[in-house]
């Protein structure tokens, strides 16, 4: 099981607390993730990446291990510790403005 943290503005549109878990067969990938995700919480389509071009949506950054994955390739294995379920897969919500 891959464990997820969802900002709160999402986790109340899954009406869910806390960390999500979902399988994900085959290789752990973001978009693997995503996909079992969105599966799972079908309100979720659309808000973590663009509907139309599967692209992460601007204001919207993932994390694993301390790091910043959010500008790698969404078909780019996450970390070991990610897939062992040891370290969650974090989606943040970024700010903007000034």
């Amino acid at each position: 099981m891959i464990r997820v943290v969802l900002p709160p503005h999402l986790r109340t549109l899954a009406h869910v607390t806390g960390e999500v878990r979902v399988e994900v067969a085959g290789e752990v990938t973001q978009r693997h993730v995503l996909d079992a995700v969105e599966e799972r919480f079908p309100m979720l389509r659309g808000t973590m990446r663009d509907r139309a071009t599967g692209k992460r949506r601007a204001l919207v950054r993932f994390f694993a291990c301390e790091e910043d994955l959010s500008n790698d390739s969404p078909d780019e294995p996450l970390p070991d510790r990610v897939v062992k379920g040891e370290e969650p897969f974090l989606v943040v919500g970024a700010m903007a403005g000034g």
